[in-house]
C-alpha cells in the first residue's frame, strides 16, 4: 500500500532540468536506458536488499508539472517559454525493469533499469536515487539486525531520530520488509498496514506520585498490553515494583506481558531482572530492551547469554550509522541502439541493457549471479529483473507488504551464511556473460 504523499517533479537537482532543456533545444530525445546500481567501495556490506520500488512507481504514475511548478521555473529566468510549455505536457512514458522489492542483490548489479525518451529519463534521476536509495539503505541495515537477533522480535523505534517525517515512514516500511515485527510509527502503521507497538516513556512514570502508582495506572488502562518501563529510578527496584503490580493483575485474571530496559548495563541488569521475575513466579513475562541497538550491539548481547527477549531499535538503524549512505548511481548505458560506457577512473560503467541470472545449488542456496545482456536467453539461472512498467503503465498490481516481506525472508534463507556476517567482507560471485563482456570492447 502506497500513500497519497507525492514528491512531485521539482524534487530534483537543477542540473537535471538544465540538461533536459539542452536536450530539448538540440532535439536530443532518443530512447535512453539508465541503469541504477550500488557501488561498494568501502566493502561495508556483503549484500543489499532492494526496496522503495512501490513508492517510485506511484511517483512516476503521477509525474506531472503543475502550474505552480511551471510558474516557479519561469521565475528563475533560465528556461525558454517553449521548453516550459513542453514540460506542461510531459508525463512519464517509459519502461522499467526492476528487482522486486525484498530481492537480495550485490554490488554493481542493476536494481532497476529505466528506458524512456532521454528528457523524461533525465528529469527523474534524482527522484529515483532518493526514493530507492533511502529504502534500500535501511532495508539492508535492518536485515543485518534481524539476522543478529536470531529470531527475537525487533520493533522500529526510529521515528523521532529520522531525517524528516517521510524518511520516518520509509524507515518503518523498509524495516518491516526486512523482518521487524512492528513499528512505533502510527502514521506508517496507517499508511502501510504495519503492526504498531508502544508502551510508555519515563515521563509517564514521573507524572505519578510513585513508580507503583504509574504501573498500576498503565495496567488499568491497557490490561491486555502491559509492559512496564522499569529504569526510571532504580532498575532492579523497578523490576520488583513491576512484579508486585503484575501479581495484582494476575489475581484479577489479567497478565502483564513484560518489562522494558532502556539504560545501563543490559547484560547484568537483564539477568537481575530475570531472577526477580522468576522468583515471583512470573516466568512468562518477557524482557524487552531499547538503547541505541544495532546489529553489532545485538550480537554482543546475544553472545553474552543475556535473557533479553526482544529489542526496540531506533537511532543507529534509521540513519544506518555505520554506513550512512549508499553509493547509488544512475548511469546512461544505452542511447538509441548505441551502448554507452563511462570510463572514469574507479567508476567504470557497464554498457548495455542488462538482466541478472541467479544460479543456486540443489538445496536452493545461491551460488553465483550472471550479469548478462537483456536480450540473452540462457538455459540456466533465474532472471531477476522484471518488467514492472511499460509505456508508463504498471504491468501488475502493487505487491502487498506482507508478500514483499515473505520474498525477503525466502531470499535471505537462500543466502550462504558466509555472506551474512556483519564483521567481515565476503564477495558474492557475480560474473559477466560472454556477450556482455564483448559489448564492453
Amino acid at each position: 500500500m502506497t500513500s497519497s504523499y507525492l514528491a512531485g517533479p521539482l524534487l530534483t537537482d537543477l542540473y537535471e532540468i538544465t540538461m533536459a532543456a539542452g536536450y530539448w533545444r538540440h532535439n536530443r530525445n532518443d530512447k535512453a536506458t539508465f541503469s541504477v546500481f550500488v557501488r561498494n567501495p568501502d566493502h561495508k556490506r556483503n549484500y543489499f536488499v532492494a526496496a522503495g520500488l512501490a513508492t517510485l512507481l506511484a511517483e512516476l504514475e503521477a509525474y506531472r508539472f503543475r502550474q505552480e511548478d511551471i510558474h516557479y521555473l519561469q521565475q528563475l529566468k533560465l528556461f525558454d517559454a517553449n521548453f516550459l510549455d513542453a514540460l506542461r505536457r510531459l508525463h512519464f512514458t517509459g519502461d522499467i525493469h526492476a528487482l522486486p522489492e525484498g530481492t537480495l542483490f550485490f554490488p554493481d548489479e542493476p536494481i532497476l533499469e529505466i528506458s524512456a525518451p532521454l528528457i523524461e529519463a533525465q528529469l527523474i534521476e534524482t527522484l529515483v536515487l532518493n526514493t530507492i536509495g533511502i529504502a534500500t539503505l535501511i532495508a539492508t541495515k535492518a536485515a543485518r539486525c534481524v539476522h543478529a537477533a536470531a529470531g527475537r522480535p525487533l520493533v522500529d523505534f526510529a521515528l523521532r531520530r529520522t531525517h524528516g517525517s517521510e524518511a520516518g515512514d520509509q524507515v518503518a516500511r523498509s524495516t518491516y520488509i526486512a523482518g521487524f515485527s512492528s513499528t512505533s510509527n502510527v502514521r506508517a502503521g496507517q499508511r502501510f498496514g504495519i503492526p504498531v507497538a508502544g508502551t510508555m516513556a519515563h515521563a509517564f512514570v514521573t507524572a505519578f506520585a510513585s513508580e507503583p502508582d504509574a504501573f498500576r495506572a498503565y495496567a488499568a488502562t491497557f490490561p491486555q498490553d502491559t509492559i512496564f518501563l522499569i529504569d526510571t529510578y532504580d532498575t532492579l527496584a523497578g523490576a520488583r515494583n513491576a512484579a508486585t503490580v503484575a501479581l495484582e493483575m494476575q489475581a484479577r485474571g489479567q497478565r502483564a506481558l513484560g518489562v522494558r530496559l532502556d539504560s545501563g548495563d543490559m547484560v547484568a541488569l537483564s539477568r537481575g531482572v530475570r531472577r526477580i521475575l522468576d522468583e515471583a513466579g512470573l516466568t512468562e513475562m518477557k524482557i524487552y530492551a531499547s538503547s541505541s541497538f544495532d546489529e553489532f550491539k545485538i550480537t554482543e548481547i546475544i553472545q553474552s547469554g543475556a535473557p533479553i527477549d526482544a529489542f526496540g531499535v531506533g537511532t543507529k538503524v534509521c540513519v544506518s550509522a555505520d554506513a550512512p549512505y549508499l553509493d547509488i548511481v544512475y548511469k546512461l548505458v544505452q542511447l538509441g541502439k548505441r551502448p554507452i560506457r563511462k570510463l572514469s577512473s574507479d567508476k567504470v560503467t557497464l554498457a548495455g541493457r542488462k538482466q541478472i541470472f541467479r544460479h543456486d545449488d540443489l538445496h536452493g542456496v545461491f551460488q553465483e549471479d550472471i550479469l548478462a545482456c537483456r536480450e540473452e536467453k540462457r538455459a540456466a539461472g533465474e532472471p531477476l529483473l522484471e518488467p514492472v512498467m511499460l509505456n508508463g503503465q504498471r504491468q501488475s498490481p502493487e505487491a502487498s507488504l506482507v508478500d514483499i516481506r515473505k520474498r525477503f525472508a525466502k531470499q535471505f534463507g537462500c543466502l550462504d551464511p558466509r555472506y551474512k556476517t556483519i564483521d567481515s567482507h565476503r564477495t558474492y560471485p557475480v560474473r559477466l556473460s560472454a556477450r556482455l563482456k564483448a559489448l564492453q570492447k
